[in-house]
């Protein structure tokens, strides 16, 4: 009844969470909630400066002054960027994890293949597509010169830039979505599918009823690493276009008004709270409906 004993040795257990949870609320919780603070004050960037409360200005400021049209086109263009992400990364990440989990010749090869490019880094990452789609020596030039006769500018583009950036993140994070997948596949009962085929069902139908349902928690875990990373990704940006050519995001934006613009901290803080916002509504939007899915099978 008591692992840990009796007596003092019953607390054992919590005196081990007590360090993490201290390292929680000084390292996330706590600068989250000055983050809250300060997004209500005029807070600047300079030791000793006086700070006072202005409410809601900052709030203000995010939508309608200033360069507030850029932050909303930034608003805009992070809701797509999430979307987009989202649908591709995890409808490959599907595609590829089933036909890795036919037990193919190789396959934990392929799976080192396809979960390399997380393990790489942002800057290693960027490096090496910046060169492939480099305009004037880039491969991927040359191939579209040679097959289509035409040529491009990729990441120099103020109409493609941003579908390259979209290019990038997914073949970035398709493995890890692949891995959780491949995680939910392989514990779905094989006689589940021998009673199937028995049956008669057909190999859809056996995906459709058999597969897809005993895999959704799969979708629900992927469906929220998919949203967070998309709306909060702002460092491959940085290293590609550095948010020129129509690639601004929110989480650029916050990188930029913070340590790039003004001295102002409040603007920044309050445009964080508003993504953070944005991502909560999506997130709960998501689990809601995923887990109804997981309930009703």
């Amino acid at each position: 009844m008591y692992p840990f004993g009796k007596g003092l040795k019953r607390y054992v257990p919590f005196l081990f969470l007590l360090v993490p949870l201290v390292l929680y609320i000084i390292f996330y919780f706590g600068p989250s909630m000055m983050t809250v603070i300060y997004s209500f004050t005029d807070i600047k960037n300079v030791p000793g400066s006086e700070l006072k409360f202005v409410g809601l200005q900052n709030y203000y400021d995010v939508f309608f002054s200033g360069n507030s049209g850029e932050r909303v086109d930034s608003i805009i263009r992070t809701l797509y960027f999430m979307v987009i992400v989202t649908i591709v990364q995890n409808g490959l990440a599907l595609l590829v994890a089933v036909i890795i989990n036919q037990k193919l010749k190789g396959d934990y090869f392929y799976r080192a293949v396809f979960f390399l490019p997380v393990v790489l880094g942002v800057a290693v990452v960027a490096l090496v597509w910046s060169m492939m789609f480099d305009p004037l020596s880039g491969p991927v030039n040359y191939l579209y010169n040679a097959l289509f006769g035409y040529k491009d500018m990729f990441f120099g583009s103020f109409t493609h830039a941003f579908g390259y950036i979209i290019f990038v993140q997914i073949w970035m994070y398709m493995g890890y979505s692949m891995l959780i997948f491949l995680a939910g596949l392989q514990s779905v009962p094989k006689d589940l599918y021998e009673a199937g085929y028995i049956d008669g069902t057909s190999k859809w139908q056996s995906f459709k009823n058999i597969t897809f349902p005993l895999i959704a928690p799969s979708f629900t875990v992927n469906m929220l690493l998919s949203i967070i990373g998309a709306m909060s990704t702002f460092d491959i940006i940085l290293a590609t276009t550095d948010g020129r050519f129509n690639t601004r995001t929110m989480a650029y934006d916050v990188y930029k008004e913070t340590f790039r613009g003004s001295l102002e901290m409040g603007l920044p803080s309050a445009l964080s709270v508003v993504q953070f916002l944005i991502i909560l509504v999506f997130v709960v939007i998501a689990v809601k409906q995923m887990r109804k899915r997981e309930v009703e099978y």
